[in-house]
């Protein structure tokens, strides 16, 4: 029951993200060129300052599992709903035309993708080890 419950959670908000980006449909990205501008303002700076210690800050406990090759204290659930609400962010970066933004949350997906990944990982692992 706990199983069932764990996989209609997260389905369910990536319904819901799919659905509010589905309205999201006239806003397009329109001025792609300054995406791929080379220079950087100040602001952009700043925002690469500050999205760098937002991003990171799930690498701990990332690490932590890793290092105990187990899924003891982890709850994937944060990981995988800030995983599908950052996929927004990434969005939106591209319709403000903001590079920090793109490049943190695209960082951040991967490194919640990889925690919720390892977690499942190691209890598949774990769940094996006592059956046998």
């Amino acid at each position: 029951m706990t199983r069932g419950r764990f996989t209609r959670v997260p389905l369910g908000v990536l319904l819901l993200g799919v659905i509010v980006l589905q309205g999201c449909e006239s806003l397009g990205v329109h001025d792609t060129q300054s995406l791929l501008v080379p220079t950087l303002q100040r602001s952009e700076v700043v925002g690469l300052v500050a999205g760098f210690g937002t991003t990171f800050a799930a690498l701990p406990d990332l690490l932590a599992m890793l290092r105990r090759r187990s899924s003891a204290g982890m709850n994937p659930r944060m990981a995988g709903i800030m995983c599908v609400f950052q996929v927004a962010w990434v969005y939106y970066g591209l319709l403000i035309v903001s590079r920090p933004v793109v490049v943190w949350n695209l960082v951040a997906i991967v490194i919640n993708a990889l925690s919720v990944g390892a977690y499942m990982y190691f209890v598949r692992k774990e769940r094996n080890q006592t059956s046998s």
